[in-house]
C-alpha cells in the first residue's frame, strides 16, 4: 500500500510522542516572518523541525504533542480581508481534516490554551536556542500554570530540547524524503549544465560573461522545474575567487582560459540539493587544471568507495585525504624533503593550507542538515590529540557509523593560492567536486551525476 503524505506527518508525530515520556509535552514553532527593508519580507521559508512534524508551510503557527499522541495545531485565523493582500489561510476550522491534527485553534489564543496544555504535565519539550524569545514564552506558560498550583494544578518540573529525538529522526531518510531529494538533484543537475553551456556559449560570442551570467542561469533553472527556492546562496567563483571557499556570485569576469567553481543547489519541497562542480569557463582544462582536477576527482572517488553502512562517518574524509596528500607530493606542490612522504603529511597536517575543510556534511530539509557526528551508542568514549598546527588538545569523540538512509555530501577539493613555495602554474586554481549520496548496505548511491563529473566528459558537454 502506498502510503500518503499525510500519513507520514501523523506517523513522525507518533513516533516524536513516543519519545517524550509520561507527561511529556512537545512545542515546536515555526519560522517568523523577518522585514527585509521597510514594509517588505524576505520570501517566506517554514521551521524545518514545524514542517517534518505537519508538512505545514504558512507562518504564524505552533504544533503542540503530548505524550498520549494528541496534537495541536495553532495557525492564523481566517481573514478574507488579509487573504486578499497576503493570500489563502489554511485556518483552524480546516486544519484538523487537513493536517490530521487533533484540534486546531487561532493563534490568536495560544496564550490562552498553551497553560492548560502544560497543566498536570511532567516535562515540556521544546528546540533550544533556536527561535528568539522562546523560552520567555515558555516562561510564561509555566508561570500561568504555577498561578494555579492552589487549586490542585501541578507544573512540569522539567525542560528537555526537543531538536535531540528529532534531529535522530531526521538523520534517517524514508522512502518520501528521498524521492523529494532525487527530484531536487535532477533539477540541479540541469542547472549545471545549463550554466557550463551558457559559459561557453557567450565566450565563444565574444561576449561579456559575469558570475552573475550564470547564477541567472541556475535560479532560471531551478524555478522552470519546480523548486521554489535556492537551498542556500549559490557559489559562482570564476578564477581566484574559487580559492575563496563562500564566495558568492558577484560582477567578476569570466575569461577563457580560467576554471569556474559553482556550489548551487536547489530546494525542492522543503528539501535540499548541494552539487558543486569546477569547469573550465571556455570548456577545454589546460594541463595544470586538468592534473589537479583528476586528483580531486581521484580523491572523491576514493570517499565514494568508504561510504557505506557500518562505515564511519569520518572514513570517506580520511579517505580524501590519503589521495590528496600522495597527490600533493606527486604535482610538486608540497616538497618531499620538507615534507615527508604522505603519511607524514597526512600526521602533519602539511596538506591543510590546500584543504581546509571536511569532505562532507549531512544533508536533508537543512543543506547543513541537523544530526549528530558522533556515534550515540558509543558517546561516554573519548580519546585526546594535540594538533600539529595550532599545539591546541582535541577531543575526539568516536565517529557516527552510517546506516542505510543517511544523506550525505561528499565534497573534496583543493585551493592553490600564489606562494613562493608552490608552482606558478597551479595559482589561483580552486576545485571542488561534490555529490549528493544516498547511504546503502554496500555502498552508497550518488544522486547527483545528472551533470558530468569526468574532465572529458565536462569537455564533451561544453562543446555540444
Amino acid at each position: 500500500m502506498i502510503q500518503t503524505t499525510l500519513s507520514i506527518y501523523a506517523q513522525r508525530r507518533a513516533q516524536l510522542a513516543a519519545q517524550l515520556g509520561t507527561g511529556g509535552v512537545a512545542i515546536v514553532p515555526t519560522a517568523p516572518e523577518h522585514a527585509r527593508n521597510r514594509d517588505s519580507d524576505f520570501p517566506y521559508r517554514h521551521d524545518s523541525y514545524f514542517y517534518y512534524l505537519t508538512g505545514f508551510t504558512e507562518p504564524n503557527a505552533w504544533l503542540v504533542l503530548d505524550a498520549t499522541g494528541r496534537s495541536t495545531l495553532f495557525c492564523q485565523p481566517k481573514d478574507l480581508e488579509r487573504e486578499i493582500w497576503d493570500g489563502y489561510r489554511l485556518g483552524p476550522d480546516a486544519a484538523v481534516d487537513t493536517l490530521g491534527v487533533s484540534a486546531a485553534y487561532s493563534a490568536a489564543e495560544l496564550d490562552k490554551q498553551l497553560p492548560k496544555l502544560l497543566e498536570n504535565q511532567h516535562t515540556v519539550w521544546y528546540p533550544f536556542a533556536t527561535h528568539k524569545g522562546l523560552e520567555t514564552r515558555v516562561d510564561g506558560w509555566l508561570n500561568a500554570v504555577r498561578a494555579r498550583v492552589r487549586f490542585g494544578a501541578q507544573c512540569p518540573a522539567q525542560q528537555r530540547d526537543v531538536c535531540g529525538p528529532l534531529d535522530e529522526m531526521r538523520l534517517v531518510k524514508d522512502a518520501h524524503e528521498q524521492d523529494i531529494m532525487r527530484r531536487a538533484s535532477a533539477i540541479s543537475a540541469r542547472a549545471h549544465i545549463r550554466a557550463m553551456q551558457t559559459s561557453v556559449r557567450m565566450l565563444r560570442a565574444g561576449q561579456d560573461v559575469r558570475e552573475y551570467h550564470l547564477d541567472a542561469e541556475l535560479l532560471h533553472e531551478f524555478r522552470l522545474h519546480g523548486s521554489q527556492f535556492p537551498a542556500y546562496t549559490s557559489i559562482v567563483a570564476a578564477g581566484a575567487n574559487a580559492c575563496v571557499l563562500h564566495y558568492r556570485a558577484d560582477v567578476a569576469p569570466v575569461r577563457s582560459g580560467e576554471l569556474v567553481l559553482i556550489d548551487a543547489g536547489c530546494e525542492l519541497d522543503g528539501y535540499a540539493s548541494d552539487i558543486t562542480r569546477t569547469f573550465p569557463a571556455n570548456g577545454q582544462f589546460t594541463g595544470p587544471q586538468r592534473d589537479l582536477y583528476n586528483l580531486v576527482l581521484a580523491s572523491q572517488d576514493a570517499a565514494v568507495a568508504a561510504t557505506r553502512a557500518g562505515a564511519r562517518f569520518t572514513d570517506p574524509h580520511e579517505a580524501t585525504v590519503k589521495v590528496l596528500a600522495q597527490g600533493l607530493l606527486d604535482l610538486g606542490l608540497l616538497n618531499p624533503a620538507q615534507h615527508g612522504n604522505a603519511q607524514d603529511v597526512i600526521e602533519k597536517r602539511a596538506y591543510f593550507p590546500f584543504y581546509m575543510h571536511r569532505t562532507g556534511h549531512w544533508l536533508g530539509m537543512d543543506v547543513h542538515d541537523c544530526g549528530s557526528y558522533v556515534e550515540q551508542s558509543e558517546l561516554g568514549q573519548t580519546s585526546e590529540r594535540q594538533d600539529p598546527l595550532s599545539g591546541e588538545t582535541i577531543i575526539n569523540r568516536p565517529s557516527r557509523i552510517l546506516r542505510e538512509g543517511m544523506v550525505l555530501t561528499i565534497e573534496p577539493g583543493l585551493y592553490v593560492r600564489p606562494a613562493d613555495d608552490v608552482p606558478e602554474a597551479f595559482w589561483n586554481i580552486g576545485i571542488r567536486i561534490e555529490d549528493d549520496a544516498i547511504v546503502t548496505s554496500d555502498g552508497c548511491q550518488l544522486i547527483t551525476r545528472g551533470v558530468p563529473v569526468v574532465a572529458s566528459e565536462i569537455e564533451a558537454l561544453m562543446r555540444a
